[in-house]
């Protein structure tokens, strides 16, 4: 088997400078490292866990807890974020948290210790005893979708990203909007159902229309509950012209619904999502863009920033936009 020695020596470098470019590692020029990884491509070479474990304190992993692994939303997420991390020689570790006990019995055990240089985690609002727990392991910690003192951060502003969806078709002369959402109270205590409502809300009472509770159903943010959602908007006594959808996968569950009633897109109904998922221009849905692959791309960035010096925490806002498609349109005159 080849040796770091071997592919120090074939690179014309110090066995130092070549385990410090394998590892992604600072102070190694983008000329160095590319000769590097090339020698060891060609003599076949693959660090050593145990050893480079032992030479540099550090494990070469990042773990990341995810409590939907399946799921568009966050399988986007990591994949931005291994695509940066595999590029700095580092492997991804998933930690599946799905509900209540098995995010209990990750807090309680901490199966990262010891096992990971840094922790990602997608979307779990952290509770200041959880927050402390990770904090304590002394490794970066980045969070996506929500915040805690003292943890770098990356997101997006959920409130008025959902008002500009909302004020959209508000200008299109809507005054029933309905809003497909989240259970009440939502799983894992997820924050980003209630901003977004919060926008919703916001931009109702700019327009001076009031609330109607019938016009809010539960859509638990899936194409299957989404369109069963729908379809209980379409059976009240009024319903609404406008469905706006927290996310793009319950608005395609509503289109659904709506082909199923034979009701017109946008002629009868218009609706708009959030996300603007891989398959929204397919469809031809208006929603809001969020950048859903860079968020974990600028995680692991943080995370790397923070691995190679004592970086502060950082609070990072994306932004988004809206996109204009063809389910949304004017309203009609007597709605």
């Amino acid at each position: 088997m080849p040796s770091i020695r071997d592919v120090a020596k074939q690179a014309q470098v110090s066995t130092a400078t070549a385990s410090r470019a394998l590892r992604g590692l600072p102070a190694v020029t983008a000329e160095t490292r590319a000769r590097v990884e090339r020698v060891a491509a060609e003599l076949g070479y693959v660090i050593p866990f145990n050893a480079s474990s032992l030479a540099s304190g550090r494990t070469n992993s990042v773990g990341i807890v995810v409590p939907f692994v399946s799921r568009w939303f966050f399988g986007t997420v990591v994949a931005g974020a291994e695509t940066v991390l595999r590029e700095a020689g580092l492997d991804l570790v998933v930690y599946g948290v799905p509900g209540a006990p098995s995010r209990e019995r990750f807090f309680a055990e901490l199966p990262v210790r010891r096992r990971v240089d840094a922790v990602l985690v997608l979307c779990l609002p952290l509770t200041r005893c959880e927050a402390d727990a990770l904090l304590a392991l002394r490794i970066p910690v980045v969070l996506v979708g929500s915040t805690a003192d003292g943890i770098s951060s990356v997101r997006i502003d959920d409130v008025a990203s959902s008002a500009r969806a909302v004020r959209h078709l508000v200008e299109l002369g809507h005054r029933r909007i309905g809003l497909l959402g989240e259970s009440d109270p939502p799983p894992h205590g997820f924050t980003t159902p209630g901003l977004r409502r919060n926008g919703y809300l916001r931009v109702l009472a700019e327009a001076g229309i009031e609330p109607d509770p019938d016009l809010e159903v539960a859509g638990r943010f899936t194409a299957t509950e989404g369109e069963a959602a729908m379809a209980r908007l379409l059976a009240r006594r009024n319903p609404p012209s406008a469905v706006f959808a927290m996310s793009d996968e319950m608005a395609f569950g509503a289109l659904q619904a709506l082909r199923r009633a034979r009701v017109d897109v946008p002629g009868g109904m218009s609706v708009i999502g959030f996300d603007d998922h891989e398959l929204a221009a397919a469809l031809d849905l208006s929603t809001i863009a969020q950048p859903v692959f860079a968020q974990g791309e600028r995680a692991a960035g943080l995370l790397l920033d923070q691995l190679r010096r004592q970086a502060p925490p950082a609070d990072v806002v994306l932004p988004t936009e809206l996109v204009r498609r063809g389910t949304t349109g004017p309203a009609a005159a007597l709605n």
